[in-house]
């Protein structure tokens, strides 16, 4: 996901929950781990080459870190590593696909999506709403058979390749290159991606807010109620 979209993801999640001075120190922490060590030595951060049981752990590893802290600022950059993995989740996997596969034909598979991805993402966001698509509120990121469907799977990233898809002009070249299970190909991490875009922005707000609520409660067994207090800066 891209690092604005993430930013607003936090927004939308914790703009009511924390204070401003929390919330800026969680987005840096968040959008750091998009640095090139995060990004080539660290698939984990973001839910990469379909090591879910690694991402996961490393979800609650950080939950720990933020429960021990002993100090507001530790907790916030705790938080805001494990958020960044857990709004990759659905741009990084098939989830959103999954779930529309529940009440419709996979939407990876409309005859439209690639035509209408390539030569008008704008267009192709309309055509949610077009296609008769259910309104992007009713996505539930926190469905628990899907996240442990048997279909369920991320993009791997095949460096150095893919290095090049930071650069927009690089992309339909990357695309040649690289298989379909590649992060070029099944990523969601910008409204080019299609229409399934704004419905992986909303499970990821959910799945923040969620994070948070489990992140807070860790904080408040471990150190008690005054630490929770102090982590929200209200």
């Amino acid at each position: 996901m891209r690092g604005i979209y993430h930013r607003q993801v936090l927004q939308r999640a914790l703009g009511a929950q924390v204070s401003a001075r929390a919330l800026a120190a969680i987005t840096r922490a968040n959008l750091n781990q998009d640095n090139l060590s995060g990004l080539v030595g660290h698939p984990e951060y973001h839910f990469d080459d379909g090591l879910f049981a690694e991402s996961l752990k490393y979800i609650e590893d950080q939950r720990a870190l933020a429960a021990q802290a002993a100090w507001p600022a530790k907790a916030w950059a705790a938080f805001g590593r494990l958020s960044h993995a857990a709004q990759d989740f659905y741009s990084h996997s098939n989830y959103v696909a999954l779930w529309m596969e529940q009440g419709l034909p996979s939407p990876v598979n409309h005859p439209e999506r690639s035509e209408a991805k390539s030569k008008d993402p704008d267009r192709a966001l309309r055509g949610a709403k077009d296609w008769g698509w259910p309104p992007v509120t009713s996505i539930d990121g926190l469905d628990p058979a899907l996240l442990k469907h048997p279909r369920l799977r991320s993009g791997r990233v095949y460096w150095p390749v893919e290095a090049l898809w930071i650069l927009p002009p690089f992309r339909p070249l990357v695309k040649r290159l690289v298989p379909k299970d590649s992060h070029a190909w099944m990523n969601l991490d910008s409204p080019a991606a299609g229409p399934l875009f704004p419905y992986s922005i909303e499970a990821a707000v959910q799945r923040t807010l969620a994070e948070f609520e489990r992140t807070l409660a860790a904080i408040g067994e471990e150190r008690g109620e005054e630490a929770v207090k102090a982590s929200r800066d209200m």
